[in-house]
């Protein structure tokens, strides 16, 4: 636990600056898989909740706040579609947020169809895979975080993200 979340007294004031930490990326991660803003609105604040309410029992028995809000995630987005039977991962809506407001009608055209292909291709990939690539590629996530969401070796995540983008790339090839 970091120096300043030792100092503040209260729980909730150390719980309200790893919500500010990491509410953008949970968000992210969630939409991503879902598909619909709404729902992963929902299940963002549920994470923070089922987060809140582990914290107060006890900080010192969460080692990697990352690791745990992400798996919370996960298993929220899994509960999601054993409820919904759901197989959409994103939106092409998503296009709009990808690309610059400066980029002209054939540039964002062009994207969109990328994306597209992107989007489709993932949704054919092994849950894990889709999680891996996520984390590495979009999201930035050092792979020691990542082994700690998976409470997997470095190796194995490495093998994870190495194989991922090859069922990827096939995915893909498929497409064209």
């Amino acid at each position: 636990m970091s120096l300043l979340l030792c100092k503040m007294n209260s729980p909730s004031e150390q719980f309200s600056l790893i919500y500010d930490q990491y509410v953008e990326k949970i968000y992210r991660f969630v939409y991503l898989k879902v598909n619909s803003q709404e729902i992963a609105q929902d299940i963002t604040s549920k994470v923070f909740l089922n987060g809140w309410g582990s914290y107060q029992k006890g900080p010192e028995n969460i080692k990697n706040t990352g690791a745990f809000l992400y798996q919370i995630a996960r298993n929220m987005v899994t509960d999601h579609y054993r409820e919904k039977s759901k197989t959409k991962m994103v939106s092409t809506d998503f296009i709009g947020q990808i690309a610059d407001n400066r980029t002209n009608l054939h540039e964002r055209a062009v994207l969109g169809s990328d994306v597209e292909m992107v989007r489709s291709a993932m949704q054919n990939l092994k849950k894990g895979y889709q999680d891996v690539l996520i984390w590495y590629y979009l999201e930035d996530m050092p792979i020691e975080e990542i082994c700690g969401i998976l409470n997997k070796s470095n190796g194995a995540v490495r093998i994870m993200i190495h194989r991922g983008l090859n069922a990827l790339k096939g995915e893909l090839r498929e497409q064209v």
